[in-house]
């Protein structure tokens, strides 16, 4: 990745469209280089410029931002997917991060939260929003229960360790407090986290929290705070 993280931005608002730009834009490691106001528009578009971090509204015309989503990871397009919603599409959320976005936002964040998040999906390295996130994917991995017998079976290549470090994943923890918990180095946490997507094939944080939730190796509820 460059030192520079480029951007396309999806939202059927145009309004909406120029806030994120304006403040993205504003930093000097990030650039918008596309924006889509439908679904099919983020494809093509997204598809073109094959940008660091796609920011994909899910209520768009068209192609809605889980299909999009899903069109994209399934076609194999180098960007990772920060979907933006609402509160009242809970669901949708948990369908987008299971078609393969790699975290997601309220459209009202601060806009601290926001560069954060950005910053943090470009660089695959933490899951967005911990303690919400944790509770919608606890809430709907708990519904999808008929794959928890798969899911445990996909932990099987694991040593204790690892196991141990993706339940933390799975309770939103980054890997600096994985470190302060296990009582390690922030680079061992780094390496078994690493070493736990490898094994178990999945492409970031996001998708090894699903995985976490599904196989009963964390339960909603375990960390509120």
């Amino acid at each position: 990745m460059s030192d520079v993280t480029r951007i396309v931005v999806c939202d059927d608002q145009g309004m909406v469209r120029a806030g994120f730009k304006s403040l993205l834009e504003a930093e000097a490691d990030l650039e918008v280089v596309g924006e889509a106001s439908n679904g099919q528009e983020a494809i093509d578009i997204v598809t073109l410029l094959q940008p660091d971090v796609t920011l994909m509204d899910i209520r768009m015309p068209v192609l809605d931002g889980l299909a999009a989503t899903r069109h994209l990871v399934e076609s194999g397009v180098p960007t990772s997917v920060l979907v933006l919603t609402t509160f009242d599409l809970d669901e949708y959320v948990f369908e987008a991060i299971r078609a393969g976005a790699s975290g997601f936002l309220v459209k009202d964040t601060e806009p601290t939260e926001l560069l954060r998040a950005v910053r943090a999906v470009a660089a695959g390295d933490a899951l967005l929003s911990p303690r919400v996130t944790r509770r919608l994917i606890g809430e709907f991995a708990t519904r999808s229960r008929p794959s928890a017998g798969r899911a445990a079976e996909r932990l099987a290549p694991l040593t204790d360790r690892e196991r141990e470090v993706v339940a933390l994943v799975g309770e939103g923890l980054s890997n600096d407090e994985i470190a302060d918990r296990l009582v390690v180095s922030p680079a061992t946490a780094k390496t078994h986290v690493s070493r736990a997507m490898v094994k178990l094939q999945v492409r970031d944080r996001a998708h090894l929290v699903v995985l976490a939730y599904e196989s009963g190796l964390v339960r909603p509820g375990w960390s509120d705070d």
